[in-house]
This record gives structure tokens, sequence and C-alpha cells, in this order.
């Protein structure tokens, strides 16, 4: 195990704090089997843009900065394809910084693809960031009780872009709503074009919706107090809350940023579950060899 320096300040001892690498295995392996999801069902609009005619292709900053090739019929295939296969070979955890160099590489072309024609979503940034640092750890196995500090900046770097995920969302509300954002009516706006049998109630109590985009300003806004959370009980109870709150939108007016939702997943202290996998597998062994000695 190791330990950040003594002599190191308090936010570089807050960056560098060992995680297992354990939980980076687990986190990998969630991470880059979630793109084949991604690519065929969640995203599986950005595949038509391999029948849109490229003059409608207005590339993102950092596909003219980079001069990304435009995505024309074949670029569009080869991208998914070639980001699908580099995903499942990284889920295997081998060559860990080749081919997560190669799932980064492929998927944030794959986003500029699918934002470079008038709509970009705020839900990616976390699980680019993600597929960003990831490489940058190293090999992680389930079964490694190690801690490295290498995997702990990649994780903080995680953790603060969910954060900025949702302050930044606040921000945003503020800077082109105003301060009558919170009692306007977007929610209400929402619910009648995308309610549900769960949410439609709520369209006669005008001030119920008004309070909850009171309140998701807030919480939005007291997002980087997620930055002081330490122990693991801490970790599963904010993961639980935020998920919940995701599937909550879900349910009411049928948006979930998964993409998000996946990088959230990368606060659980997956490394208990590793380690009880660990001690489940021996005892199902030596049950299955008991047997086998009993019918001989």
């Amino acid at each position: 195990m190791t330990t950040p320096a003594p002599h190191a300040g308090a936010l570089g001892r807050w960056f560098f704090r060992p995680v297992p690498l354990a939980r980076i295995a687990v986190f990998r392996v969630i991470a880059y089997l979630f793109i084949p999801i991604d690519v065929f069902l969640t995203t599986a609009w950005v595949r038509a843009h391999a029948d849109v005619p490229v003059e409608w292709y207005s590339p993102l900053l950092i596909g003219r900065l980079l001069h990304l090739p435009t995505p024309t019929a074949t670029v569009v295939v080869v991208v998914q394809w070639a980001l699908v296969l580099a995903a499942l070979a990284a889920a295997t955890g081998r060559a860990p910084r080749l081919l997560g160099t190669a799932v980064f590489l492929l998927y944030m072309e794959w986003m500029v693809i699918a934002m470079s024609y008038g709509k970009v979503d705020h839900d990616r940034i976390a699980f680019l960031v993600a597929l960003a640092v990831l490489p940058t750890i190293g090999r992680a196995r389930l079964r490694d009780r190690r801690s490295s500090e290498a995997a702990g900046w990649a994780m903080a770097a995680v953790l603060i872009t969910v954060m900025l995920t949702y302050f930044l969302a606040a921000w945003a509300k503020i800077r082109f709503g105003g301060w009558d954002w919170p009692t306007g009516s977007t929610l209400t706006r929402a619910v009648m074009r995308r309610g549900t049998p769960l949410s439609d109630w709520t369209l006669e109590l005008p001030w119920l919706l008004s309070t909850a985009q009171w309140a998701m300003l807030v919480l939005e806004f007291l997002a980087p107090l997620m930055l002081l959370v330490r122990s693991d009980r801490a970790r599963i109870g904010l993961v639980l809350f935020l998920l919940g709150f995701h599937v909550m939108v879900f349910a009411g007016v049928t948006i979930i940023f998964l993409p998000h939702c996946v990088a959230i997943l990368s606060i659980l202290p997956w490394e208990r579950l590793a380690a009880r996998w660990q001690r489940t597998a021996p005892a199902a062994d030596q049950s299955w060899a008991s047997s086998s000695s009993a019918a001989r």
C-alpha cells in the first residue's frame, strides 16, 4: 500500500489519496462494457450522421483544433466498430494503457461526430474524463490488494468532474435564465411535453414544481460538498442519492443521463465487492470438490 508523501499539503493528500486497485479493476470493466450499450442504444442516433450531408457538419472547437476528419459514411462506421471492439478488448484488462488510450480517443471522436450538428449534451464530460484517466493507472486486477496514488488521482479527477457537472448546470441556469429560472415554468413545460403517469398529477400543484426547481438549484450549487465524502458508507450513500435523483427524473420526464450515471459509479468502494467475491469463490470451489469426492 502506498500513502501520500508526508510533506504533501492537504490538497495533495486529497488528490493523491491511495485507492485500491481492485476498485479500478471493477469500474474499468463497467465503463468499457457500457460503451457498446452506449453506441448501439443510448447514442444509436449518432450512426445516422453517416447519412447526413457533410455540409451540415460544424465541428466542435476540439475538432477544428485537431483537424479531425469530416464524418463521411465510411468514417462514422469505422469509428463505431473500432470503438466497440477496442472497448471489449479493454474490458479484459489486457494492455490497459494502450487499449484504454485507444478507447478514449475513439470515444472522443464519437462524441465530436455526435455533437457537431448543433446539439451538445452535458452528460458526457464525466464519463469522457473517466475514459481519459483510466489508462494512466496501468494494470489493475480484481484480486489486487494494493493501493495506488495514481488510482487516487484518477478517481479524484472523475469525482471533481461529476461535481462540476452539477455545479456548472446550476451556474448555467442563473447565467442564462437569471434568478427567474427557479420561479419559472421549466419543470411544468417538461412534464407537459414528456410527463408520465407518475408526474402528470404535479401539474395540478404548480407550487410543488416551483419548489422542486428551487431545491434542484440549491442542491446543484451545494455539489462541491460531495468532495468531502471520505468513508465507504458515505460514498455509498452519495451514489444512492445521485442515482436516485436521476431515476426519479427518468420516472417523471423520461430523461436520464446514462454516461454520467456510469461515471458516478466510480465513487463506490468496489473493492469490497471484489473481496467478497474472492471469499465466496474458494468456498464454492471447496464445496464442489467435496461433492465430487463424495460422489466417487
